[in-house]
């Protein structure tokens, strides 16, 4: 059974997914609503182009899956809520999971769930929030065959970057990512390494296990299309973009021209035509 829910995930042409990651609200950042303060709009407009996944929370899911027809993107399920993502951290610092995460995901219709492993400089308390999430849902998965996405996330410090610029350092990212894997993660989703040509080391490290690429800071248009390049070309078995897609100011037209780099193969050169029409 997790099995034929991971095929509702992977492009049947490519083996890869492309899922676009609209759980930011999540996270009570006011910087993370920009351009998703109507959520609706947001789901809509992106499903238009046909990526293979959108991740929401079960709040906001009903947004995706009330849609009519049977060929709009599959559901991946955020199950865990944090506060870690402040350029000035709260003194008091927490990472949570939903109650009852894996039925409702289920309920929900998800094919599959992500939970977050935080590696914070000097506060090692939330890594063990984490460790203790994934320790809970595990088995949760395993019973109710639910393929459990791991997204391991080593931080820059918080003062210095904010909560969400990546420390794309190999020798932090690597055994984070196998940690990961040997907590039973399905689907690793990682960030990418500063050196994008070291990204095939992330992929060997995880084994069999798929890795999937996390979008990361807003770029340009063609530094995400030849990151993303990169990294197909290095093994990886998909991407999870936010902000370089949602921020967009086209969104529809750049999830087109990454799909045509995952699935189709394309040259960036190619898929920079979908934004020049």
């Amino acid at each position: 059974m997790k099995k034929y829910r991971l095929n509702r995930l992977f492009n049947e042409k490519s083996n890869r997914c492309l899922n676009v990651a609209i759980d930011h609200g999540f996270f009570n950042e006011i910087g993370f609503l920009q351009s998703i303060e109507n959520l609706q709009l947001a789901v809509e407009t992106v499903t238009m182009a046909g990526p293979d996944a959108i991740q929401l929370t079960a709040g906001q899911s009903h947004y995706l899956q009330s849609m009519p027809g049977k060929n709009k993107p599959t559901l991946v399920m955020r199950t865990d809520i944090a506060n870690v993502y402040g350029k000035e951290l709260p003194s008091h610092l927490f990472s949570r999971m939903i109650e009852d995460p894996v039925e409702q995901a289920i309920n929900q219709d998800a094919a599959c769930v992500v939970v977050n492993l935080f590696q914070i400089p000097g506060q090692p308390i939330v890594t063990d929030h984490c460790i203790q999430n994934i320790l809970k849902i595990k088995p949760l998965c395993e019973r109710f065959s639910m393929p459990l996405m791991l997204e391991p996330l080593v931080f820059q410090p918080n003062e210095i970057a904010g909560g969400y610029m990546v420390d794309g350092d190999p020798n932090k990212v690597l055994p984070l990512v196998r940690q990961a894997v040997e907590l039973g993660a399905d689907i690793i989703k990682a960030d990418p390494t500063t050196n994008v040509d070291d990204y095939h080391k992330v992929v060997e490290i995880a084994g069999k296990i798929p890795v999937m690429v996390r979008g990361g800071g807003k770029v340009s248009d063609k530094e995400i299309l030849t990151r993303t390049k990169a990294m197909i070309e290095q093994g990886v078995a998909g991407i999870v973009y936010g902000r370089n897609i949602i921020q967009h100011e086209d969104p529809e037209a750049i999830t087109k021209a990454l799909m045509g780099i995952v699935h189709d193969d394309l040259t960036v050169d190619e898929a920079l035509k979908f934004l020049n029409k």
